[in-house]
């Protein structure tokens, strides 16, 4: 097969996913979906609402009528479509911990049919990693749960709900990062596990996501060296082509996570992961938040021109990969044609999962904590978030407690600004400390142990991985979204 040299930079671009700075798409994206350009992706600083998405969208595809547009959008603490207030769903890690399948489907067909309506065709969801490391400083609550089974039922039905809803599923990241302490965006995580254990707990949801008919399969930039001694999957043939594609069956678009990440970024460079990814058989390339302009964009393009002009990749390669990423356009616009009809729940789906996730544990002499009958006083401890959950997404349980229990008030620490006492405030209020992965971090348990030292009666709400249980009453909401912090205030005031 042979391409005039003239169509190479058009194909380099149709394999491209970058992102852009703006809530209009500006100039240079125009003027690339003309040239080729196959797919944008969309993060917290490109939304402001729902109506202004689809105005958006719709932009961009006067210029292309069947461009990709992609979000990563995980209904849970990683929201982009409503970074600005929190998700009103929770997320995987509360809908594993209720574990109705039916349920993890309603609240992903919800969710696609609103993406469908602001114009989204392809969700870098759902994360079907396997949250097995309990000290995992990047998935956590974002995962189902421990359990590959588990994992693997909810992984479907959230594939088969998003699908159903009008766009298409993205699982991520393989072959599965739930299994470390290392974040990939500053650095290479590495997955030690034996071939045996990979297939029982790692692949397991991935399977199950290829046999729900998924349509996406993002890679982790993990070293697993049971699969691959030397490549990170992202950069390997033997895992993305001999696993995935041969001995899997996936058949569908293989798309990095962000390929300026530090994992690759630091070892190959920016424009060598993306001709080696390419080489190895991914078909897409995620530009993440880190290099949003057209200077990176074109960067990218030139390099793999260039990798193609010296047999660095092969051309029918490069040529497979972009007509993999037509199959799935074509995919998107029959979805949207099909689900244009589509409706969200009249009950408000996500709000109902996040009380059915609650879990309230109380010793035997805490039976009057609950419900909380006057104005209270919350410590929120505000841990370092991870880069993919952003920093501009509020969460916490002041704001619907205050809304409950008027006149009640909230403070909120970071490491260096914990008092000795942190619950002093509250004189004689009901007290309570509101904590996200207390396993995890040194300097909230030794808080936390303070204030309960002072205040048996606090009440201890965690609303991320609830590893450790403390006090006498603890609940869990199994994650921080807008919809679990409200889930959590009804509990404590008892008004549902």
């Amino acid at each position: 097969m042979t391409t005039p040299a003239g169509h190479l930079p058009a194909l380099a671009a149709a394999v491209l996913q970058p992102g852009f700075v703006g809530t209009t798409p500006p100039p240079w994206v125009c003027r690339w979906l003309g040239e080729g350009l196959g797919a944008v992706v969309l993060f917290a600083r490109n939304v402001v609402d729902p109506a202004q998405v689809a105005a958006l969208t719709a932009t961009l595809r006067a210029e292309r009528p069947d461009v990709i547009v992609a979000i990563d959008e995980e209904a849970g603490d990683v929201t982009r479509l409503e970074s600005v207030h929190g998700s009103t769903r929770p997320g995987n890690f509360a809908l594993g911990a209720v574990d109705d399948p039916e349920l993890t489907e309603a609240v992903a067909r919800d969710l696609g049919v609103e993406l469908a309506a602001a114009g989204v065709t392809l969700n870098y969801a759902p994360d079907a990693d396997v949250n097995s490391n309990p000290d995992n400083p990047v998935i956590g609550v974002r995962s189902f749960g421990a359990d590959p089974a588990l994992v693997a039922r909810h992984t479907a039905a959230w594939v088969r709900g998003l699908q159903a809803g009008g766009v298409a599923a993205c699982a991520k990241h393989f072959p599965g990062h739930g299994d470390t302490r290392v974040d990939s965006h500053h650095d290479l995580p590495r997955i030690t596990a034996d071939r045996d254990r990979l297939d029982a707990c790692e692949l397991a949801p991935f399977r199950a996501a290829v046999a729900a008919g998924v349509q996406a399969v993002m890679t982790g930039h993990l070293l697993v060296p049971a699969l691959d001694p030397q490549l990170p999957a992202t950069l390997s043939q033997r895992i993305l082509g001999g696993l995935l594609r041969d001995e899997m069956g996936f058949s569908g678009v293989v798309v990095t996570d962000a390929i300026e990440m530090r994992a690759v970024a630091d070892r190959y460079g920016f424009a060598g992961a993306t001709v080696r990814a390419l080489a190895a058989g991914a078909d897409a390339i995620c530009i993440g938040g880190e290099r949003a302009d057209e200077e990176a964009a074109r960067e990218l393009r030139d390099a793999i021109v260039a990798a193609v002009v010296s047999g660095d990749l092969p051309e029918e390669r490069l040529a497979e990969a972009a007509k993999r990423v037509g199959q799935l356009a074509a995919w998107t616009m029959a979805a949207r044609t099909a689900g244009s009809a589509g409706r969200r729940d009249a009950a408000d789906v996500g709000l109902v999962a996040a009380r059915r996730a609650v879990r309230v544990t109380a010793s035997r002499t805490a039976t009057d904590a609950l419900p909380l009958t006057r104005p209270a006083y919350v410590v929120e401890f505000e841990p370092l978030r991870n880069i993919a959950i952003g920093a501009e997404t509020p969460w916490g349980i002041g704001a619907p407690l205050g809304e409950l229990l008027p006149g009640t008030s909230t403070v909120r620490y970071a490491e260096p600004d914990v008092p000795a006492d942190p619950g002093a405030g509250a004189g004689t209020r009901p007290l309570v400390l509101v904590v996200r992965d207390l396993h995890r971090h040194d300097w909230m348990r030794s808080a936390v142990h303070r204030a309960l030292a002072a205040r048996p009666d606090a009440v201890v709400v965690e609303l991320g991985v609830p590893e450790l249980v403390t006090g006498s009453v603890h609940l869990a909401t199994h994650g921080a979204t807008r919809a679990s912090g409200w889930a959590a205030a009804e509990v404590l005031t008892g008004a549902r």
